[in-house]
């Protein structure tokens, strides 16, 4: 059993891992700001001390792990005295899943729901450890798995070697750090070299451009892939499509998501499967209980008006979610209520904001999240507002203006701390 103290405990990605290590028979605490995060109840759940930032509370016998916004905190420069040893989040889970048949899920869009189908569907066959983007993680003393999410900002997934990787799609994001499209498919390409195998978005042509010869399978929705999806349709609940593999009728499946992005991931998380020798027939049920993912088109009713708490931040990832919406309900108005992610992000894709939000009915914008990266910008939330029509900024104490729309879905969306005011919402 080792010590570790975690700074910076309540990321998404570190209060995973902290779960990961307390179920793998280790001693975990961590320091974090005070202010809550969903993110606390699986560690309240594991009785996980979290303690507000405090020295005091490290020593000698701490292995600190740091979360990438604290590199130059009190904390990390006391471990340093006292001689801990000190890793980064993605140095250590690099470390970690040497440890195990790795499989690592990334891409630009959609790798936190295709982490958690792909641990979903494996956990039901055989025992595994996973890691997911939304704060979930599991360890299993018994498991040689590890199913986990590697993200490609500032290229941290460089960090890691699995065994397989899967590709979700590759586009041009976190504009902060990467200068353009090129630089980011320069960063997939070296992460795919780091790789055993492959399994990536064959109807993506960035994606297509990374390959390991006679180690790469594809998966989309044109014939040409290994694995695709035809005969796609919907009702209120599921989404069914049938899966052709390498040329053959594999199966029918039905899955509790609705749009095209959600059949992608189901597709990349089935042939993760079938690598994985699990039986058609196991996937299969698998799928069709997937209870989804946390801020992922999460649906919460409230009176005659059903509330969705979605992460969507990119116009891509936007527009996917419209689509879904519409897709599931299409006799109902939709509201989105916006919180943009980062200054760079908004000013980079502001004609793409524009036109993917104004798909939906109605359109409120609040405040641009700035996040630990960046705190101000050269744009403000008025001037993407200003190129919406009939959009309207509005911050969160004007929220029972959402009151006047009658069976609508209300979207709360983006992936900085929108999702806080759905409470303050319902109860208004």
């Amino acid at each position: 059993m080792k010590n570790y103290h975690f700074i910076g405990i309540k990321g998404a990605g570190m209060s995973a891992l902290a779960c990961i290590l307390h179920d793998l028979g280790n001693k975990v605490q961590g320091s974090d700001v005070t202010e809550y995060f969903f993110t606390e109840e699986n560690l309240k759940k594991r009785d996980i001390p979290i303690y507000t930032f405090n020295v005091n509370k490290i020593d000698s016998t701490h292995t600190v792990i740091v979360g990438n916004a604290f590199n130059d905190h009190k904390e990390v420069t006391t471990a340093k005295c006292l001689g801990c040893k000190i890793y980064s989040y993605n140095e250590f889970l690099g470390n970690l899943c040497n440890q195990f048949n790795s499989i690592a899920v990334t891409g630009s869009h959609g790798k936190t729901t295709t982490t958690n189908l792909i641990a979903h569907i494996l956990s039901n066959y055989l025992e595994i450890n996973f890691l997911v983007g939304d704060g979930e993680g599991k360890g299993n003393q018994a498991a040689d798995t590890f199913v986990f999410e590697a993200c490609e900002y500032k290229r941290h997934f460089l960090h890691y070697t699995p065994n397989i990787s899967v590709i979700t799609n590759v586009d041009f994001d976190h504009p902060d750090y990467y200068k353009d499209i090129e630089d980011v498919q320069s960063a997939f390409k070296q992460f795919g070299n780091q790789s055993d195998f492959l399994i990536a978005n064959g109807d993506d042509p960035s994606a297509m451009e990374i390959t390991k010869e006679g180690n790469t399978l594809y998966f989309g929705l044109k014939n040409t892939n290994n694995l695709y999806a035809t005969n796609i349709n919907y009702d209120s609940n599921y989404t069914f499509f049938d899966a052709i593999y390498n040329t053959m009728y594999l199966e029918s499946f039905k899955i509790p998501l609705h749009g095209t992005h959600s059949v992608m991931n189901a597709l990349a998380a089935i042939l993760v499967a079938l690598r994985q020798s699990v039986p058609v027939s196991s996937i299969k049920s698998s799928l069709q209980t997937f209870k989804g993912t946390q801020r992922r088109f999460e649906e919460i009713p409230c009176g005659d008006q059903l509330i969705i708490n979605d992460y969507a931040h990119h116009p891509v990832e936007i527009k996917a979610t419209i689509n879904a919406i519409r897709s599931k309900y299409p006799n109902k108005p939709l509201v989105v209520f916006f919180q943009p992610h980062t200054y760079t992000r908004t000013i980079t894709f502001l004609d793409e904001f524009v036109n993917s939000l104004s798909l939906a009915d109605h359109v409120y914008l609040l405040e641009i999240f700035g996040s630990a990266r960046e705190k101000t910008g050269q744009i403000t939330i008025q001037d993407l507002s200003n190129r919406i029509e009939g959009s309207r900024v509005i911050d969160k104490t004007e929220l029972e203006i959402l009151n006047q729309y009658k069976n609508s879905v209300i979207v709360f969306m983006g992936a900085g701390d929108i999702d806080q005011l759905i409470k303050t919402y319902m109860q208004s």
